[in-house]
């Protein structure tokens, strides 16, 4: 393919990304992380878990799923470890049992970053939730029956919505092949 020989160009780096030039092709690769997982967490009483917070780059609110980077923090880290620690960080719940469902590119045309989807049981209430330090969190738990409209609501309240959010109720209860979880 074109391009595909041509050696990477550093046109920019800060703190946490690069922009990179690669033949005629710009993207922006993380410095910091090579991954980031979306965890897909449902309590005891079949409610699933979103969370609410102001995203700069929108300069909106968004509706998510729990979800983090993988290394940013230790470059031993795993999509299940990653997953549980953002799991119990933004919403406070604790999961017993995670499974890793699939991983692929965020934004193919843009960034190098991959992005997995795991599916989080046993959960155990520990703490509110709301995140870190540098985070301002709002958690919301749904009735998995629920959550399409929901987030359906919310969308038309002018929130914004990442399209894999739709991907994720999918994978609630099926593997990614569509065979029951």
């Amino acid at each position: 393919m074109a391009g595909m020989n041509d050696t990477p160009e550093t046109m920019c780096e800060g703190k946490y990304l690069r922009l990179v030039r690669r033949g005629h092709w710009e993207y922006a690769e993380r410095t910091n992380a090579g991954s980031a997982v979306i965890v897909i967490a449902v309590t005891p009483e079949r409610k699933l878990l979103f969370v609410e917070q102001y995203r700069i780059p929108l300069g909106a609110n968004t509706i998510e799923m729990p979800a983090g980077l993988v290394g940013d923090l230790d470059a031993q880290d795993t999509i299940e470890d990653a997953a549980r620690r953002e799991l119990l960080e933004e919403t406070g719940w604790l999961a017993s049992e995670v499974k890793v469902l699939m991983i692929g590119p965020t934004s193919s045309g843009l960034t190098s970053e991959q992005v997995a989807f795991a599916r989080a049981r046993g959960l155990t209430r520990v703490h509110a939730g709301g995140g870190d330090e540098s985070e301002d969190i709002v958690v919301h738990e749904v009735p998995v029956d629920q959550a399409p409209r929901w987030l359906a609501a919310k969308m038309a309240e002018g929130y914004a919505m990442d399209p894999k959010l739709w991907a994720g109720l999918w994978l609630l209860d099926r593997e990614p092949d569509g065979s029951p979880a």
